[in-house]
């Protein structure tokens, strides 16, 4: 299995789209590949659903080269944006590890309602988890209930709302700890999202 290394994180000091999108091809989509089809593997038969994999190829950029490059497991095989998803990105700085609700999924309102029903979900969550709330802004905030219940609700009535909740691994981590033990942590974390994707999944369907 392949893993993200210092390699991967210096392709986003490739200057220029075209130069940095080869990095891209050749350093990080590879890694997405290795890790997302054995996440795949696991997650599958816990779900009883296939989760088709998307690597994002940024083929809409004409000159801006990408801080930011993720894929995909989840939707189907014609997309995933219209449906609760994992995603795994990596930035500049650090890898980020989701349950990804962006774009306008399906049901949206119903299931951040739903998500606001049970927030014992997120409160049973490992006390590392974060948030983001806008997918083209590599920013989060820590998981705490007020400010769940602030991201929830500004997913159900604002348009433009999005959640992704999950964790943030620093660049350093990939120097300091052993591939398996990074997989572990990416694993551990889909695993601990699951209850969520599953009564979100099912919502979207709807």
């Amino acid at each position: 299995m392949l893993m993200f290394n210092e390699a991967c994180f210096e392709v986003f000091d490739i200057e220029g789209l075209d130069n940095r999108m080869i990095g891209v091809r050749e350093k990080i989509q590879p890694v997405f590949q290795s890790i997302d089809e054995k996440v795949v593997e696991e997650l599958e038969p816990l779900l009883g659903e296939k989760l088709p994999i998307h690597i994002a190829q940024h083929r809409r950029r004409t000159t801006n080269a990408p801080d930011f490059t993720w894929s995909a497991m989840g939707g189907n095989k014609r997309g995933y944006k219209k449906f609760p998803h994992f995603q795994l990105g990596i930035t500049p700085e650090y890898v980020v590890v989701w349950l990804s609700f962006i774009d306008n999924p399906q049901n949206e309102v119903l299931m951040a309602q739903t998500c606001l029903d049970h927030l014992e979900w997120f409160e049973s969550l490992p006390n590392d988890f974060v948030v983001n709330t806008d997918h083209t802004k590599n920013n989060y905030h820590a998981l705490e209930k007020e400010q769940v219940i602030k991201d929830l609700t500004r997913w159900k009535e604002v348009k433009k709302g999005e959640f992704q909740v999950g964790r943030v691994m620093l660049k350093q981590a990939f120097t300091e700890k052993t591939s398996q033990e990074l997989y572990d942590t990416i694993l551990e974390t889909y695993l601990s999202l699951i209850p969520i994707y599953q009564a979100c999944r099912k919502l979207s369907n709807q």
